[in-house]
């Protein structure tokens, strides 16, 4: 559980680090997907960036990591990812 706390603290800070910014929509895919995806979708997401082959692996190790929470957890995350995105999207300012 201690894992789950960090993921969404991190997801927070990422997300909200302004109250004037809107959530990007890569950063947002990219949550999903390490959160919810499969290995190779995720692999396949990094790429498209064109990061180094040593963070696309130390990324996957991560993922692999995370991957270990239990689908109930992982959907209670992506809720709670979803209201921080709902508040930090609404407090924009146009």
């Amino acid at each position: 559980m201690r894992l789950c706390i960090s993921l969404l603290l991190v997801t927070l800070a990422l997300c909200c680090y302004q109250a004037n910014a809107r959530v990007c929509p890569s950063l947002l895919k990219e949550l999903t997907t390490f959160l919810l995806g499969t290995e190779d979708e995720y692999t396949t997401l990094l790429g498209s960036f064109g990061p180094p082959r040593e963070v696309i692996a130390a990324k996957v190790e991560l993922k692999e990591c995370v991957d270990q929470i239990s689908f109930g957890h992982k959907l209670l995350i992506s809720e709670i990812v979803g209201k921080i995105v709902a508040k930090c999207n609404q407090l924009t300012v146009p």
